[in-house]
C-alpha cells in the first residue's frame, strides 16, 4: 500500500520526536524517580503481606476443590446417619 511521500516524513518526524523524549527520559532523573517509586511501592505491598493475581487465582481454585470435597464429605455422612437411623 503506498501512502505518499507526506505521510512517510510525517511518521519519520513523528519517530525522532518519540525518540528525542525517550532519550530525555533516559538522560534525567525522571527513570531514577520511576525505579525509586517501584521499588517503595513493592515495598509497601511486601508489608501489607499482599498477593499477586496468580497466587490469588491458584488459592481461589485450592478453596474451590475443598469446598467440593466438603460438600462430598457432608452428603456421604448424611447418608451414613440415614443408615444408622
Amino acid at each position: 500500500m503506498y501512502y505518499g511521500t507526506k505521510y512517510m516524513t510525517k511518521r519519520k518526524k513523528i519517530q525522532e520526536i518519540s525518540d528525542k523524549i525517550r532519550e530525555v527520559i533516559r538522560n534525567s532523573p525522571i527513570e531514577d524517580m520511576e525505579n525509586n517509586i517501584n521499588a517503595l511501592l513493592k515495598s509497601i505491598f511486601t508489608k501489607m503481606d499482599l498477593i499477586n493475581r496468580e497466587e490469588f487465582d491458584i488459592q481461589t481454585e485450592v478453596l474451590r476443590k475443598t469446598r467440593l470435597k466438603l460438600e462430598a464429605m457432608e452428603a456421604k455422612l448424611r447418608e451414613l446417619e440415614t443408615k444408622l437411623k
